[in-house]
């Protein structure tokens, strides 16, 4: 393994302008690749570039040539990691690459993925997408292996996440990768899509319920894992099928085995449709943006208003209110205008900044929305502050009325399975009435979807759909220490 050459970022936590008015923050993103012959590394970092909203705090990559494998990763966006002399040097036929936001361990240089061990039979990486909720039992049965004298991401300086406890379970284990990753994968609670490389064999797993999407596509010359289907089209890759819950798929140079290390129990994560996913993305044979324009029709029919013009919050809101605008019959407009490129900084805002707030990241259009009567679609609303500032902007530009629509239920439980919501006494939904939350942020209607309105548009089975985040259902145990502090009975796994 060639250590990453360039220089390690400051540890800093890279942050929102607004940093106490995040919303839902997004996963992470994988990638994999075997095509002896292609570029593996370029195809990796284009991937990756397809799958950076679901994190954009690090970035890195992992590739064999057979030999030897080399890891390169550091803090920032992929287009900031790595340049063309970088990709140019890492060749080989093989490789993994992850785009991270982090739900576990901080944002730092030493967390950024892929992860490395080395391992009785070579070397080992790893890049995880989701959280798993049993580390403390993943912890005793590593303790117990033979030759282990450490747990390795709480007592060593390479990290402090989930991924690197997997990683140095799996490098324990004396047998082939494939081996390796069939006794290890069945001990794993929670949500995780992985991929996983020696020098000569990719392996990609998901747990059985499935919480979090992967896809299994096909080059001409060999074969692609990702998050996303939008990562398959932009690196050329025709989508073969999503890699089932439970399953798990090996690619070497014998060709491609896929075998179960569990029973599939699906609970998908509905907030991918709401928001995490690209709306170009295909999630159980539907594309997102189809499924978005459905809930805002949905949502029309359920929270209708008298107004003049509909207008999304760009991005992830413009596919519902295109959908509301034409079941309702109320025009479409584009009244804000997002600021594409504010994403994530380590430069603060002035104070007289700070107190423009939303701003920083959308403007009105002043002769779109003066005079009008509104209808503000959004995605979600986790604290409110950002809906109670756009309200007051609408407002200061000369809006009438401002009704907002929200094209998911209210957020009222926290999230263990790979998004950061806020912590319960942080949401703002739970124990305020929709009428209350209308006056909190100021606007002159509040109206949300229901749940079984957002299950019907997405076409899967309500019981086949994690929607903890709006029933407090997990379909998977939460920890212990979480589920008291929530007040959850201690099995939390339900169906």
């Amino acid at each position: 393994m060639l250590p990453n050459t360039s220089r390690p970022g400051d540890g800093r936590l890279t942050h929102e302008l607004d940093p106490q008015d995040q919303g839902p923050q997004d996963a992470c993103g994988v990638f994999g690749v075997f095509a002896p012959g292609e570029d593996v590394s370029k195809l990796t970092f284009f991937g990756m570039y397809a799958l950076q909203h679901r994190g954009q705090e690090s970035a890195g990559v992992a590739v064999s040539n057979g030999e030897r494998i080399m890891v390169f990763k550091d803090m920032g966006l992929v287009s900031q990691v790595f340049d063309e002399g970088t990709l140019n040097s890492l060749k080989g036929h093989l490789a993994i690459g992850h785009t991270r936001y982090s739900t576990t361990g901080a944002s730092t240089w030493e967390n950024a993925q892929p992860t490395f061990r080395s391992g009785p039979r070579g070397g080992l990486a790893l890049a995880h997408n989701g959280n798993l909720t049993n580390t403390d039992e993943l912890e005793a049965w590593l303790a117990r292996r033979p030759g282990s004298t450490e747990v390795p991401h709480k007592k060593s300086m390479d990290s402090t996440n989930d991924t690197s406890l997997v990683t140095a379970m799996l490098a324990t284990v004396d047998a082939p990768l494939e081996e390796a990753a069939r006794e290890v994968m069945p001990l794993l609670k929670g949500a995780f899509c992985l991929v996983m490389m020696n020098e000569q064999t990719l392996v990609a797993a998901r747990d059985p319920q499935g919480i979090r999407p992967l896809v299994l596509g096909r080059l001409e010359q060999g074969w692609v894992v990702a998050s996303e289907t939008a990562a398959l089209d932009i690196v050329g890759a025709t989508l073969v099928r999503e890699v089932e819950p439970g399953e798990m798929v090996t690619i070497d140079a014998a060709g491609l085995r896929a075998e179960r290390f569990a029973e599939a129990r699906p609970k998908g994560c509905i907030f991918e449709y709401v928001y995490l996913a690209r709306p170009d993305t295909v999630i159980a044979g539907r594309r997102i943006h189809n499924v978005r324009v459905k809930v805002g029709k949905i949502l029309a029919d359920e929270c209708p208003a008298e107004a003049d013009l509909v207008i999304p919050v760009p991005e992830s809101g413009t596919p519902a209110a295109i959908g509301y605008a034409a079941q309702s019959g109320i025009p479409f407009g584009m009244g804000l205008v997002k600021n594409s490129y504010v994403g994530r900084t380590f430069i603060q805002p002035s104070d007289t900044m700070r107190k423009m707030g939303i701003r920083l990241k959308l403007n009105p259009l002043r002769d779109v929305i003066k005079g009008k009567r509104l209808v503000v679609v959004d995605d979600s609303i986790v604290r409110g502050n950002t809906q109670r500032q756009l309200v007051k902007m609408l407002r200061e530009a000369g809006a009438a009325e401002v009704h907002v629509r929200i094209s998911s239920p209210p957020v009222e439980w926290p999230c263990f399975y790979g998004i950061d919501f806020a912590t319960r006494a942080e949401l703002v939904a739970p124990g305020l009435s929709t009428e209350e939350i209308c006056r909190a942020i100021g606007a002159d209607s509040l109206g949300y979807i229901s749940l079984d309105g957002l299950v019907r548009a997405t076409h899967v089975p309500k019981d086949d759909l994690c929607r903890a985040c709006f029933d407090g259902v997990y379909p998977v145990q939460v920890p212990t220490a979480q589920a008291r502090e929530l007040g959850l009975s201690e099995n939390q796994e339900k169906s």
